[in-house]
């Protein structure tokens, strides 16, 4: 384990308040902004939820910072989901995820 304390994070909770068929319809632009997301270093993680009504986004920095980029979510533009911030600060991380909140 390791120590970092300080290090702002914000989880993005998408909910999909569209059909499957339009979330869909907006996956490959979705899936093209979160590759730009993750090549820029400000996105960490990303999955959908198991229960299909949403996704889980992992960002670095604050929410404040964090706000603007999941504005520009395609799903969201697209009036396909709506999303809530959940700001935290990553004090203890596995040794192998250590440098992603560095």
């Amino acid at each position: 384990m390791t120590v970092r304390p300080m290090a702002p994070c914000t989880l993005v909770l998408l909910t999909y308040v569209k059909p499957l068929e339009e979330i869909d319809r907006l996956r490959p632009e979705h899936v093209e902004w979160i590759q730009r997301a993750m090549d820029e270093g400000v996105m960490i993680l990303a999955g959908r939820r198991t229960s299909a009504a949403g996704g889980v986004l992992l960002f670095r920095g604050a929410a404040d910072a964090v706000e603007p980029v999941a504005n520009t979510d395609p799903f969201v533009t697209g009036g396909a989901a709506t999303f809530e911030l959940v700001e935290f600060t990553a004090s203890l991380a596995a040794d192998a995820m250590a440098d992603l909140f560095g």
